[in-house]
């Protein structure tokens, strides 16, 4: 299993990105998927989710109405549209798959219940002030 992130790159305050996980020797169609971003000496946050079972979107707070998830069964990719992006949205930004359970809200972000299973190396998103 492998799951590649692309679409990182240096942007100015209130540009947009679009970052792209292409899974290999997995389907999207199992269980939860979603999007992570770690800062260093923060907590990994939860950013954006997609129940696969329902179809239901979860976004942090700090990223609703700017972001947009979305997954493509054929091509095996999960998408992140990043609009309005801010200096505090740089960070690592992670695909994960495999999640199990539920998105949960907690501390303003979500994450799955259960863990997941694969992840990312990550792609680095920088946004100047």
């Amino acid at each position: 299993v492998q799951l590649v992130e692309s679409g990182g790159d240096l942007v100015q305050t209130g540009g947009s990105l679009r970052l792209s996980c292409a899974a290999s020797g997995i389907t999207f169609d199992r269980y939860g998927i979603g999007w992570y971003r770690q800062i260093p000496g923060k907590e990994r946050e939860g950013l954006a989710m997609i129940d696969t079972s329902s179809g239901t979107t979860y976004y942090a707070d700090s990223v609703k109405g700017r972001f947009t998830i979305s997954a493509d069964a054929a091509k095996n990719t999960l998408d992140l549209e990043m609009r309005n992006l801010r200096p505090e949205d740089s960070a690592l930004y992670r695909c994960a798959a495999d999640c199990r359970g539920r998105p949960q809200y907690y501390n303003r972000n979500y994450y799955y219940t259960g863990g997941c299973d694969y992840w990312g190396q990550g792609t680095q998103v920088t946004v100047s002030s």
